[in-house]
């Protein structure tokens, strides 16, 4: 575990193999983990701009040139270490607003090991007086070859406009026939699925059969480069921008607790 980069998760090995993609020594960017914490949004918010109850909010850029805030805070911020076993391990982030995210919160981050595989949990809780909207997602990296088969079942796939913003529905196969098992095109994947029955399954030769499964997460997100050693198949509790297209995303209550899980089995 990396706390003080993001919350990171720093390698998943498994009798050998890499679960998950193991990050570099000296290791300095998030993007480059094994996994990271989405939270408390996933994906975009369209040029860091939104309307939420009776007022406009303007987030700060957060990932170089682009144009939107990407991923939330928690992947950018030191997590603390409160907890940590021979099979489990606890981090928690307290944020007491700020420009990047108006209301104050509290995140943890629960990972336990058992002989059937690695669950990672988020919780989140508002701590702040009045209702804030909330949304969790896991960025995983799992390894990939020429041979992996990704297999998955959704209702819909969003095709985003240049800057990944979604901009319409399309059948969930027209990138690869996901609910058969699929290889993976020659060109860019990023693209998000709804109606996700929150199970997957991952056919690879450098770490075998993965089964993945998710709670509190009825979208999952699909990146993978062309020509790329890895796949990202992120879970999230709703679509980028959610919050000006209209999308289904949680409002917390002051007090309220909202939780993500994802389990990955061998």
């Amino acid at each position: 575990m990396l706390p003080g980069l993001g919350g990171s998760v720093g390698r998943l090995t498994r009798n050998g193999r890499d679960i998950l993609r193991c990050a570099p020594e000296g290791v300095d960017d998030p993007l480059l983990t094994a996994c990271f914490p989405l939270l408390p949004y996933a994906n975009r918010i369209a040029l860091g701009s939104f309307a939420f109850g009776g007022k406009t909010y303007r987030l700060p850029r957060n990932f170089g040139d682009h144009p939107h805030t990407l991923h939330g805070i928690g992947w950018q911020s030191e997590w603390m270490l409160q907890e940590a076993g021979e099979a489990t391990a606890t981090l928690s982030l307290d944020h007491g607003g700020d420009d990047r995210w108006p209301w104050r919160f509290r995140a943890e981050q629960r990972v336990e090991l058992d002989d059937g595989g690695c669950e990672i949990a988020l919780h989140l809780v508002n701590l702040a007086d009045e209702a804030m909207p909330a949304g969790l997602g896991l960025h995983p990296y799992f390894p990939r070859d020429e041979k992996t088969r990704l297999t998955f079942d959704a209702q819909r796939m969003w095709l985003g406009d240049d800057t990944m913003i979604p901009a319409r529905p399309v059948a969930p196969d027209s990138l690869g026939n996901w609910s058969a098992g699929s290889g993976f095109p020659d060109q860019l994947i990023d693209n998000s699925f709804d109606g996700w029955d929150g199970r997957a399954m991952i056919e690879s030769d450098s770490a075998g059969t993965l089964r993945i499964s998710a709670t509190g997460a009825p979208v999952v997100h699909l990146y993978a480069p062309p020509g790329g050693d890895f796949l990202c198949l992120e879970p999230a509790s709703h679509l980028p921008d959610a919050l000006n297209q209209g999308f289904a995303m949680d409002v917390l209550a002051p007090g309220q607790t909202k939780v993500l899980t994802m389990r990955v089995r061998q």
